[in-house]
């Protein structure tokens, strides 16, 4: 069986002249709903279940509309804040001192270059090490006074 691919028309108008609407909000549809929303037909006072559950359902969807609402609340104020530190943030990048900032750079690598290299490293080792030799033999053959006596012969 052969697969049919579907066709798809061009549209003649341009990208920039659609112009999409915002959305609305959840208090806002809410509002439209209830005014939509046709009035129920009044039941008999014979009928005490059926308005029992009716008034249920009208409390729980009351309820459900002032959770979205404080949750819309919630976002737009989450909204604002974001808002106001993305301002101070762009402020703060505004006003950087550049100035100060290559001074301390430089500050930075002067300090760095100033600092002793692999070389002067290696060197300080190696006169530790040979000096911490001659020491201790000096002290195994001399001993010392009180505390440890000559352990190698002189």
């Amino acid at each position: 069986m052969n697969k049919i691919e579907p066709t798809v028309a061009t549209s003649t108008t341009s990208p920039e002249a659609v112009i999409v609407p915002p959305a609305p909000s959840m208090a806002e549809i809410a509002a439209a709903r209830a005014t939509e929303a046709k009035p129920a037909e009044p039941l008999a006072p014979s009928d005490p279940r059926k308005l029992d559950q009716l008034s249920r359902i009208e409390d729980k969807t009351a309820r459900i509309e002032e959770k979205f609402a404080r949750y819309e609340a919630v976002l737009t104020r989450a909204e604002a804040s974001l808002e106001r530190s993305a301002q101070k943030v762009d402020l703060a990048a505004g006003t950087m001192d550049f100035a100060g900032l290559r001074e301390e750079l430089s500050a930075l690598r002067q300090r760095v270059n100033s600092t002793p290299r692999f070389g002067a490293l290696l060197l300080t080792g190696i006169v530790t090490a040979v000096l911490t030799v001659v020491l201790t033999v000096i002290v195994l053959k001399s001993g010392v006074p009180g505390v440890l006596p000559p352990i190698l012969p002189r």
